[in-house]
């Protein structure tokens, strides 16, 4: 066993082990400091909760060493293929433990937090990431996809903010809303087109057929999986968005009659 391998299961093991902690101890205490709303909640109720910390926690980790790699990493922006970077791996790897860690928890509490869909995304994406970590391969394709992971931070506030019964309409639910759909539109929607057209310009080259027939099917099958997923629930965010927005504008609008004015 080599030196990149030991390091990739070592940091598998330790992000892990890490969000295991996070979800059992320190979300409860971090939570209690911050929330005062917190302690209130159900024992159902945090269970989410710490679940949602982690992958908050999770997705700003990775987010932001993807987002990074994405510009400076010469060795996979110069080959995207065949690019070999320990830091992606290292980035790849710390996902792959937190992905690994939440399966668990969903399994242990799926009658609390059970999803089918979670468990089609966690199992697609780390089959992905097994090949890219014991392979050396398509690195720059996994810390693409990991920046999706940016949009998912908004996507928990907003059930932070609904399980703390803040208000609809108040600023900040209204303002995270916003945020959740665009960031969630640039990150898992608007990449695809260049993602795709990127893979069909490969297609035919050297470089992507010494992929082999086995890689080439786990890089397209994987990715269409994730991307299928990601429209369904940008669909449903989509819905969403535009309601709330009508029904503050509706509301806006109620209030300026009661006013005597109209805007």
């Amino acid at each position: 066993m080599d030196t990149n391998t030991i390091l990739n299961i070592s940091t598998v093991f330790a992000s892990f082990f890490t969000f295991q902690l996070l979800f059992y101890f320190l979300s409860d205490w971090f939570s209690a400091k911050v929330s005062t709303g917190f302690n209130s909640l159900s024992s159902r109720k945090k269970i989410e909760w710490n679940s949602r910390v982690g992958s908050t926690y999770h997705s700003l980790v990775v987010g932001v060493i993807g987002l990074y790699l994405f510009f400076f990493d010469e060795a996979t922006i110069t080959d995207p293929l065949w690019g070999d970077s320990w830091l992606v791996k290292l980035n790849v790897a710390i996902s792959s433990g937190y992905l690994i860690s939440d399966l668990l928890i969903l399994i242990l509490y799926w009658k609390v937090i059970g999803d089918k869909y979670f468990i089609i995304h966690h199992c697609t994406a780390l089959c992905a990431f097994f090949f890219i970590l014991k392979n050396d391969v398509l690195e720059y394709v996994g810390n693409f996809r990991l920046l999706a992971e940016l949009s998912s931070p908004f996507v928990n506030q907003r059930w932070f903010f609904e399980v703390l019964n803040y208000p609809k309409f108040c600023k900040a639910n209204v303002i995270n809303g916003i945020l959740m759909t665009v960031v969630f539109f640039i990150v898992r929607i608007a990449a695809m087109p260049s993602f795709y057209g990127y893979i069909y310009s490969v297609s035919g080259t050297e470089a992507y057929r010494r992929l082999g027939f086995l890689f080439q099917f786990i890089l397209i099958a994987t990715c269409s999986i994730l991307d299928v997923m990601n429209v369904m629930w940008m669909i449903k965010i989509s819905k969403g968005c535009i309601k709330v927005i009508s029904l503050f504008r509706q509301k806006k609008a109620k209030n300026s009659l009661q006013n005597g004015k109209l805007d």
